[in-house]
């Protein structure tokens, strides 16, 4: 039995898919105002309860093999960096490992490592790898890239208006990974021998800059893009003015300046050590857009 938590977010969504297509069995903790529907149609057990809870990570435990920790803090759940990001992965460690869990596969972030004092999510991240690390239990530390599901509303919007907003400098590098193919290298991190104990980058199939995703989009829908680029100091002037009324949306917004001020992307190398050990090709941002937009 897998558990999946973050079972219904755009990661966690598709590994529950791909368990199921292999039929695997797979236990999904979702909340209960999320949409688990699709989920349950598919097979999967549904586990309703509460992160923030550590009881109910515990209940959700019994009986599983692989953990895969899939859930974040963002915009659309009650948790922030400290009780979600962190907190909660350090429950489900504890009780992974009181439950006899064989392998527990932790969905990290690129750059985790680097010490960004002002992005909690990566702090978080950073203390709960070491803490899995020291745990005892098997494991697999997965440090993607961004998603390329999170740019779908992005595509929708440009089809619609031809506008791109791109805050920052253009010409920084990303590796944007197909949250498909992410959802492949999780679920058979959980089994694969050469993937036990190992943290592994996961980027895309190619190195772009962030430039280069609204031409991408020109191309998909035909139209020139309209590219709107403000300066990244106009958020550092948001977050000040966030500070002196919510200090819990700065501090989130800390994080939003990192992803925005730096790098993240795979070496070449570093591609080329995952496509060999998971055995497949990865898909470039473009296709995956394309496979998206035409359904």
């Amino acid at each position: 039995m897998f558990l999946v938590t973050g079972a219904t977010g755009g990661l966690g969504q598709r590994v529950v898919r791909q368990l199921r297509s292999r039929d695997l069995p797979v236990r999904a903790f979702v909340q209960l105002t999320s949409r688990y529907g699709e989920l349950e149609q598919r097979g999967a057990e549904i586990f309703v309860g509460d992160l923030l809870q550590e009881r109910d990570i515990q209940k959700a435990c019994q009986g599983v093999r692989y953990v895969i920790s899939a859930h974040g803090s963002n915009a659309s759940n009650r948790g922030n960096a400290q009780t979600l990001d962190y907190r909660a992965n350090i429950d489900l460690i504890d009780a992974a490992k009181a439950a006899g869990v064989e392998h527990f596969v932790f969905v990290s972030v690129l750059g985790s490592d680097r010490g960004y004092e002002d992005a909690p999510v990566f702090k978080a991240k950073w203390a709960v790898e070491r803490y899995l690390q020291s745990s005892g239990l098997n494991y697999t530390i997965l440090r993607p890239s961004g998603f390329a599901s999170n740019l779908l509303p992005l595509a929708e919007q440009f089809q619609r208006t031809g506008i791109y907003l791109l805050i920052g400098d253009p010409q920084a590098r990303s590796s944007i990974v197909s949250t498909d193919d992410l959802a492949r290298i999780v679920l058979e991190s959980a089994t694969l021998a050469d993937a036990k104990n190992q943290i592994l980058p996961v980027g895309g199939a190619e190195i772009l800059e962030r430039g280069d995703i609204p031409k991408i989009f020109g191309r998909i829908f035909e139209r020139e893009a309209i590219v709107v680029n403000p300066p990244l100091f106009l958020l550092d002037a948001v977050r000040t003015g966030l500070g002196f009324v919510d200090s819990e949306s700065q501090k989130a917004l800390g994080t939003l300046r990192t992803l925005l001020a730096n790098e993240f992307f795979c070496t070449p190398t570093e591609t080329e050590r995952l496509e060999t050990l998971f055995s497949f090709k990865l898909e470039t941002l473009e296709s995956f857009i394309r496979r998206y937009i035409s359904r």
